[in-house]
């Protein structure tokens, strides 16, 4: 078996004008994982994958997929990849099949091949019985699935997705998840996927989480969290402020503010709950303890969750960064 990286990324860079979107990562994919990119809107996730499709030009630095170089081998890596964007790019006109068929005349499909490619792709993403409708008339969920059999279409080596269920409800977005691990399994291929949802990072095999433009954790999602170690208690008081003077005075903890509650880690969450109600002296509305999560760890790395990483940045990209997705 070729031991070739599917990804391989050294001191990779991108500026536009001043902003660094990325800023000298390094990073490699094995074959065959299911590998997450996981940070709030604007860290760099999609910027980094761009560069991995060859629509982006990096400033710096080297981006290989499957062995070939991003830049210089543009065409031949377009041939091996599928990719899934951000933002819907199906044409609502035509039905669920004709997109298909349209797509294997792009990428060049054997036409005898074609058909039963078109069936195979489109059963594995529960769409066979409806491929005649117009995917206008699809719901958000099915419309992301055939954006995902039309990456399947030309048998890539490795699936890049660009938070696919982003805009979905909670059931739709599990659904995928099901679904992409069943292509997963039925057609042997990398995936390596951007989101900010938490929950959906601990499908993974290895995570990157990145933040600001660089990686600042990188493992499986049990050992990162392995690395947090203590439980987080949340607490809603009546003043937070004279809540943390009281964490810090009586227990010798540095709380903190986030979210709108209180936070604070120890290593035993519901030992402590009974001493925090003793002698905090501040009015306690509600107390929640948690076990280390993908959250947590973003915390420690960061400084900031996740949530609050994105309200921070407004939630949104370099407008530099918006017209290259856009050409």
């Amino acid at each position: 078996m070729d031991d070739t990286p599917a990804v391989a990324v050294h001191g990779l860079v991108k500026r536009y004008g001043e902003v660094e979107a990325v800023r000298g990562i390094d990073l490699e994919v094995a074959r065959g994982e299911t590998f997450g990119f996981l940070g709030p809107n604007g860290a760099g996730k999609s910027t980094t994958i761009n560069i991995l499709c060859t629509l982006v030009a990096p400033t710096a630095g080297e981006a290989r997929v499957v062995g070939l170089d991003a830049v210089r081998d543009r065409a031949a890596v377009r041939r091996r990849i599928g990719l899934v964007f951000q933002d819907p790019t199906l044409d609502g006109p035509m039905s669920g099949e004709q997109n298909l068929r349209f797509h294997q005349e792009l990428y060049g499909v054997d036409r005898r091949r074609a058909p039963a490619r078109r069936e195979e792709v489109l059963r594995t993403v529960g769409l066979w019985e409806r491929r005649a409708d117009p995917d206008a008339t699809y719901s958000g969920g099915m419309r992301r699935r055939l954006e995902i059999a039309r990456g399947l279409l030309h048998s890539p080596q490795v699936l890049f997705l660009d938070e696919p269920t982003i805009g979905l409800d909670p059931q739709t977005r599990s659904s995928i998840w099901a679904y992409l691990a069943e292509l997963h399994r039925t057609e042997e291929i990398t995936v390596f996927v951007t989101t900010h949802y938490m929950d959906e990072a601990e499908h993974c095999d290895r995570i990157a989480i990145m933040n600001e433009g660089r990686i600042v954790a990188l493992d499986t999602p049990d050992a990162l969290k392995a690395q947090v170690g203590a439980d987080r208690v949340t607490i809603t008081t009546d003043d937070d402020e004279a809540a943390l003077r009281a964490l810090s005075r009586e227990f010798g903890l540095e709380g903190a503010v986030r979210e709108g509650a209180v936070t604070v880690r120890v290593p035993d969450g519901a030992g402590f709950v009974p001493r925090l109600f003793a002698r905090l002296g501040v009015g306690i509305r509600s107390v929640t303890v948690t076990r280390p999560s993908l959250d947590d760890v973003f915390l420690a790395h960061t400084g900031t969750t996740i949530r609050d990483a994105e309200a921070g940045a407004g939630g949104s990209m370099h407008p530099m960064a918006v017209r290259m997705r856009g050409r």
